[in-house]
């Protein structure tokens, strides 16, 4: 009719949003007007926002609120690299979510990171701070950031420059030198600052590593604050009048950081098991005479307090024992890993955990096999392959790869094990770590060749410890 215009194949009345089809054959028109892109980036559907995010006409203001779920979809749009020109602070606009979004991507081109470094905000920012790969003049911004979450992303960095490593061992906040304490590279000398910094948390995150000097161990048994003479009480390669002054120590703390404790519940009825409460259901699992198809079903239950309730029993069906080797709390795997009379399903479960608490729990089981052990003595964290070192397994290749493990603690552990052979104990009484030598010296029945061997040790208290009886090491060796 005249001074009428055809209505578009995809409006919809007022109020109303078209369906996915229509809204996407939409939003990929290429004129679509901004008004339209800015009504379509309220659908419900996420392949319709994603082709608004990617549209040159959407609006820049909406760009900047889409980045955050659609950053791939923005940082490709065809109009950025104009709508950069005319508002060449184009991201200080965005939200610091949808920067930060941008920054994370793999192919973030520089004026991205360079943008996010400047943006006022620190998750910007730390975006920039944990991509895998950044040129040195970005690490060395970061480090410079008034921000400290900033200079502590920057000191976990295993491309930080050496003098860098450094200036943050000395940094203002206490939590940018807890990160560089935690580091693997760290040297000596740094170390020896650390374990005289001003705060408890730094020198017990030095207390906390494997590869601790035995010089270094020393200087913190003389700390003051009871959290550090803890972590450090809880090592195995203390000298043995160090050990014995922590475990006579007058704080209880310290005396309680060698001991380990449990305790157990129960209660209810057949009921319960339909019980929408969870508690319930938490109580009937937690009786002592239920058959194995109620613990299977329990097992099953969505519930966290259930599943914590299953773990006081001692009568579960494997497949319930292998169902709760998949909860997602990393305690209950804990719990599990621990358990006696796992079934073979469950510790191949628990063998590729990705908390390597629960892999470290795990290593020190008498029931592994050598199979197991030898995948454990090739993890990636060193606390798990020195707990496999802490076992009573003896298989021989297995000791072999723990006698040359790159990392002196688990040789420290390692050399202490019952089964090692005469060739791999000479190995270790020459091992270049004061420590190794003297978890050797500290063996009992080490043999007079070793024993004199190593009372000539250019280290006083490996040689003091080689000066003992047999008897006197066997002592310290069973009560340390």
């Amino acid at each position: 009719m005249p001074g009428m215009t055809a209505e578009p194949a995809h409006a919809t009345p007022a109020g109303r949003l078209p369906s996915s089809e229509a809204a996407l054959e939409a939003a990929g028109q290429p004129r679509a007007l901004a008004g339209e892109l800015v009504t379509l980036a309220a659908h419900p559907d996420t392949r319709v926002r994603a082709a608004v995010a990617a549209h040159p006409n959407t609006p820049p203001h909406l760009l900047g609120l889409l980045s955050e779920r659609f950053a791939a979809e923005v940082l490709h749009n065809p109009a950025l690299t104009l709508l950069r020109l005319a508002r060449p602070h184009l991201l200080s606009e965005f939200p610091d979510v949808g920067v930060a979004a941008l920054a994370a991507l793999p192919d973030a081109p520089d004026w991205v990171l360079d943008a996010a470094l400047r943006h006022e905000s620190v998750n910007a920012v730390l975006a920039v701070a944990r991509r895998p790969q950044l040129s040195e003049a970005r690490i060395r911004m970061l480090s410079e950031s008034g921000l400290w979450q900033v200079r502590e992303a920057a000191a976990q960095r295993p491309d930080l420059p050496p003098d860098l490593l450094g200036k943050l061992a000395s940094d203002d906040d206490y939590d940018v030198r807890k990160a560089v304490a935690l580091r693997d590279d760290v040297p000596e000398g740094l170390l020896s600052g650390l374990v005289r910094d001003s705060h408890s948390l730094v020198r017990a995150h030095v207390a906390r590593r494997l590869d601790l000097p035995l010089a270094l161990i020393a200087r913190l048994a003389g700390d003051t604050d009871s959290d550090v003479l803890s972590v450090l009480a809880r090592r195995l390669d203390l000298p043995p009048a160090l050990r014995e002054q922590l475990m006579n120590s007058d704080d209880v703390s310290v005396r309680a950081a060698t001991l380990q404790a449990w305790a157990v519940p129960q209660d209810w009825l057949r009921r319960a098991e339909q019980d929408p409460d969870p508690d319930v259901r938490a109580a009937l699992a937690r009786r002592p005479n239920l058959g194995p198809d109620t613990l299977l079903r329990l097992s099953h239950d969505e519930a966290e307090p259930v599943r914590r309730a299953l773990l006081e029993r001692d009568d579960l069906p494997d497949e319930a024992v292998v169902r709760l080797a998949h909860a997602p709390e990393q305690d209950i795997r804990l719990h599990v890993a621990s358990a006696l009379n796992l079934p073979g399903a469950a510790l191949d479960v628990l063998m590729t955990d990705e908390d390597a608490a629960v892999r470290t729990v795990l290593a020190v089981r008498p029931d592994l096999g050598e199979v197991r052990l030898l995948k454990l003595t090739e993890d990636p964290n060193a606390e798990v392959r020195r707990a496999t070192a802490l076992g009573q397994q003896s298989a021989p290749s297995v000791l072999a790869r723990l006698c040359s493990d790159t990392n002196a603690g688990v040789r420290r552990a390692a050399a202490l094990h019952p089964a090692l052979t005469p060739e791999q104990l000479s190995r270790l009484a020459a091992d270049p770590d004061a420590g190794v030598r003297l978890s050797v010296a500290s063996r009992p029945e080490l043999g007079e060749a070793f024993r004199d061997q190593l009372r000539r040790d250019p280290d006083p208290v490996v040689a003091q410890a080689a000066g003992r009886s047999d008897q006197q090491a066997a002592q310290h060796f069973l009560h340390p």
